[in-house]
């Protein structure tokens, strides 16, 4: 792939993969090995964990349109092969958690997918890219299960940074771009749309009431998870990239 055209996105927004797409691709293990290599680079590049969750899932029985999309991660893999984070020292260690839901995005099941990052002052540290295990009836359960997996992972930070003693952490903040789901956050009554997801509900009002987290609203626009749940076209990512901390590093100043 050394001479390929690179593109300026990992995956096609309008592409939607199934499981029985015409042409079984004829060498499954070749496929499973680079998608594990892809598995292991998000570790580094969190801008590809969304199209590479996609493709692990056709893992036991790959087809050709699968083999492409692999392929056309690696063209976007090549357009800037030394991409990555950049940790900097700006004297800040706020603990911030966003969050967003894909609602019913995948074709197959109809399940949403969650994505959240988390920061210590400009700098991410952790971010995640996972389908639901179950179906999401509402746009805001979705949003609000997404919500739940982010708190889980700040109350772990929070423990880990003060048994390390790195810092005090003060209040920490939550952003999400579904009011919906803020009000289901800060409104202790119950109705049907939050039935199926009451302990959720119970979960992040306790830590809301204790003062260890609070919610805020953010643009869409201005959302760094939107890259975690849904295939963005080549300006958002350029966009979102930055507020990551992911850079070219060897890209000239």
């Amino acid at each position: 792939m050394q001479n390929c055209r690179p593109v300026d996105s990992p995956m096609d927004p309008n592409l939607k993969l199934m499981a029985d797409q015409r042409g079984i691709y004829p060498d499954p293990e070749r496929y499973r090995r680079l998608v594990g290599k892809l598995i292991y680079l998000t570790t580094t590049r969190p801008n590809i964990s969304f199209v590479v969750g996609v493709v692990s899932q056709f893992m036991q029985n790959p087809h050709v349109d699968h083999w492409n999309t692999v392929m056309h991660i690696l063209k976007y893999v090549k357009k800037a092969p030394r991409h990555g984070l950049l940790y900097e020292d700006k004297d800040n260690t706020q603990v911030s958690g966003y969050c967003d839901a894909d609602w019913a995005g995948c074709p197959i099941d109809r399940r949403s997918t969650s994505g959240y990052c988390v920061f210590i002052g400009v700098n991410v540290i952790s971010w995640k890219s996972k389908k639901q295990i179950v179906v999401a009836r509402f746009s805001a359960e979705a949003e609000y299960r997404s919500m739940t997996m982010v708190t889980w992972e700040l109350m772990w930070i929070k423990q880990f940074l003060q048994e390390l003693g790195f810092c005090e952490v003060a209040q920490m903040k939550l952003y999400c771009d579904n009011r919906a789901a803020l009000h289901i956050a800060s409104n202790p009554v119950f109705h049907e749309k939050t039935k199926h997801i009451e302990i959720d509900c119970h979960f992040i009002r306790e830590k809301l009431l204790s003062k260890e987290i609070i919610t805020k609203f953010i643009n869409f626009n201005d959302h760094p998870a939107n890259i975690l749940t849904k295939s963005l076209r080549g300006t958002t990512i350029q966009s979102i990239c930055p507020n990551l901390g992911a850079y070219d590093l060897y890209a000239p100043a």
